[in-house]
């Protein structure tokens, strides 16, 4: 096979295992090769392992770009499973009043957090949203991240939400990281249905979902689950709905307080549960026997000065775990899922190779992309990093820095030279 793409000479760092997610004590293996090289064709992966083996492989000619990647680390391209990228306006205020000492719920009850942002997001034009949306995946880009999920949830109305995912649309059409769109209309309880908790959720029910769904602008429905914001109950009769129209389901989930988000999200067989800062030992059985992916939010905690989840104990429990930024304008103002893989090892005692499988792997196939993301072998799609230091155990050790020199995504170089 003729091949476009040679990296070679690198620190070759994926995956060890062909199945996924990779779960509990699995986590700590990557395959490592010294020297390493990995063979493109098009916007496919040909061949990756040693020089006489890849040379076996593959036929590589005068038009083959080669980068010596010699002295650096080659992975895959990293991917952020839960952000809320399109929003409008900014919060800084609400960061400096937490910083001296103001809570998140107290700040949220008296009209800022959520609400703040939408106000701003139904004054924004959709122009002005895929402009900022724009700017907001190229820092993530930089950073070596190929892929990120996508929520709404700022508009808390028909219209905006929908203009929220009809940016998701347009920045997928225009720019090369891949965007998985995601309906949060369950966010928070708009100032239209204030003491009318059950008229909002109907109108999500009967309303909201059915036109996002005519639209075909998301692929997952997510419910904020959480103390003063969507009970149990009322999640899980959006989940049903959600599921009926044959969206498939994530859950903010047992984020502030222990109200049983875990259990439900593996009631109902979601893609992913996400937050588990205060996660009970029942949920953590629960999700134990089912696939859900617990997908952990570090710099959510670190942001609020909360307890970090327990990621040992899932670990423990033979969870598999997946990390991502939580990037948003209120409680984690940041698209660095490099410093995220940095604090998981800080602050929830995360190995290296955990977090590494945390950010390729088992983000991948917490988004239904594992068959063709999140691994470097043969026949998936080229979506490559290069960092520049010579051991992956670096790269989380250099807290906050960007090492990233290269970026490919589907074979094609979209940062670096």
């Amino acid at each position: 096979m003729e091949i476009d793409l040679l990296i070679r000479d690198g620190q070759v760092v994926t995956a060890a295992h062909g199945t996924c997610p990779v779960r509990g004590r699995d986590m700590q293996e990557l395959e490592v090769i010294e020297r390493g090289w990995v063979a493109c064709a098009g916007a496919r992966i040909a061949a990756v392992g040693p020089r006489e083996f890849v040379e076996n492989q593959v036929e590589i000619t005068s038009r083959t770009q080669v980068i010596d990647a010699q002295g650096k680390v080659v992975t895959p391209g990293l991917i952020d499973p839960h952000t809320h990228l399109i929003f409008g306006g900014s919060r800084e205020d609400e960061f400096y009043l937490r910083a001296r000492g103001a809570d998140y719920m107290e700040i949220m009850e008296a009209g800022g957090g959520i609400l703040s942002s939408v106000r701003a997001t139904r004054s924004a034009s959709l122009e002005e949203l895929v402009a900022s949306g724009r700017q907001r995946l190229q820092w993530m880009l930089q950073m070596g991240v190929t892929t990120v999920e996508c929520k709404s949830g700022y508009g808390l109305d028909l219209q905006t939400e929908l203009k929220q995912l009809e940016a998701v649309r347009i920045l997928q059409q225009e720019q090369p990281v891949e965007l998985v769109p995601t309906f949060l209309g369950a966010h928070a309880w708009p100032p239209e249905y204030e003491g009318n908790q059950e008229g909002y959720v109907g109108f999500l029910v009967d309303t909201v979902l059915p036109a996002v769904r005519e639209q075909g602008v998301a692929e997952y429905v997510d419910v904020f689950t959480e103390k003063g914001v969507f009970s149990v109950e009322q999640s899980r009769r959006i989940f049903q709905r959600a599921v009926e129209l044959g969206f498939s389901l994530r859950v903010h989930a047992d984020e502030m307080h222990t109200l049983g988000g875990a259990e439900l999200a593996a009631e109902l067989g979601m893609a992913s549960a996400d937050h588990l800062l205060m996660v009970s030992g029942q949920g953590i059985s629960a999700l134990a026997e089912s696939d859900v992916m617990p997908i952990l939010l570090p710099g959510t905690a670190f942001s609020l000065r909360k307890p970090y989840a327990p990621a040992r104990k899932m670990l423990e429990a033979g969870l598999p775990l997946a990390l991502a930024t939580d990037f948003n304008p209120g409680s984690c103002p940041t698209a660095n899922l490099v410093l995220v893989m940095s604090l998981a090892c800080l602050y929830m005692a995360m190995t290296p190779e955990e977090v590494f499988n945390a950010v390729t792997i088992n983000a991948a196939h917490s988004l239904g992309r594992s068959s063709r993301l999140g691994s470097l072998e043969p026949g998936k799609q080229a979506d490559v990093v290069i960092f520049g230091v010579d051991d992956y155990k670096k790269v989380p050790y250099f807290i906050g820095v960007n090492l990233v020199e290269t970026v490919i995504k589907a074979g094609r170089l979209v940062v670096g030279s």
